[in-house]
């Protein structure tokens, strides 16, 4: 299966095409396509003309959320269309009058993009990351870790939204600038580095390197919220310099240590290696 057929799900033999955002850690699913599936329209793109319109006057904030990203078309090309995330592909169902609306939030539980009850119940997300961590080998000490490098991503991305970032290329961007003043390069090159090609890249981390992204991420935050950064550029200048601050504290430790931070291994790697030494 090629990496576009995989980010295509089917619902009532309806095609929903969708994106992961590397940055974000979501998905974006196009608002055409779930228009389509509701509706049942020929005409979806139509419909959603209308429905926007509707929404920008009435001033709905949900609006303000559709991203545009690069879709595969039926002619084997790729073209610009609006996209959502699944929290605000909720809200713009709940725009639609259709017996499909609850099928389709179903949907979008069962195949894993959300899940209903979590979003009512936050602590079953944090239970179900746990147990999905501990059947990969992880211990409850880096399970920890991780679940609040989540909290501090998120409350890193909810300051750039605030701050006027709306593309997911903004988001990769801005990612890419706190990881290049920490780690010295960009997501890609570290993934590249720690040879992964769709693994999450935290998951892959060690101990110390996810503490210093984490370091990276919150000084960022804590930055942007006392310069409130008012344009996209600003915003680089201040991604940098929260990178900066985990930048300085992995170099002393590299002089101090002798050794490098950043390297191929993972969290479970270094584990199993400890468990094999420990055996002979």
């Amino acid at each position: 299966m090629s990496e576009d057929q995989k980010q295509v799900s089917m619902f009532k033999g309806k095609q929903i095409r969708r994106i992961w955002d590397e940055a974000q850690e979501k998905w974006f699913f196009s608002v055409v396509d779930v228009v389509e599936a509701l509706t049942e329209t020929s005409i979806p793109k139509r419909y959603w003309s209308d429905l926007k319109r509707k929404l920008l006057s009435e001033g709905s904030q949900v609006y303000e959320k559709i991203v545009h990203l690069k879709f595969l078309a039926t002619d084997g090309k790729k073209y610009l269309s609006d996209a959502a995330d699944t929290e605000t592909m909720f809200r713009i169902i709940q725009s639609i009058p259709s017996p499909n609306a609850e099928p389709f939030k179903l949907w979008l539980a069962q195949v894993g993009y959300d899940r209903v009850v979590e979003t009512a119940d936050p602590e079953l997300t944090i239970q179900r990351a746990m147990q999905v961590y501990l059947k990969k080998g992880y211990t409850k000490d880096w399970i920890n870790m991780r679940l609040k490098s989540i909290e501090i991503r998120k409350v890193l991305t909810d300051e750039w939204v605030n701050r006027g970032v709306k593309s997911a290329d903004e988001f990769a961007k801005l990612t890419d600038e706190i990881a290049l003043a920490w780690a010295g390069m960009t997501t890609k090159q570290y993934k590249k580095l720690k040879e992964l090609t769709k693994e999450n890249l935290r998951d892959n981390m060690t101990n110390l390197e996810l503490i210093l992204n984490m370091l990276a991420e919150a000084s960022t935050t804590e930055i942007s919220q006392v310069k409130e950064p008012k344009t996209f550029d600003d915003n680089k200048k201040v991604a940098y310099e929260g990178g900066s601050i985990a930048g300085k504290a992995r170099r002393s430790i590299e002089r101090k240590t002798g050794k490098k931070v950043i390297t191929k291994d993972s969290y479970i790697k270094q584990l199993s290696r400890k468990k094999s030494e420990q055996l002979l």
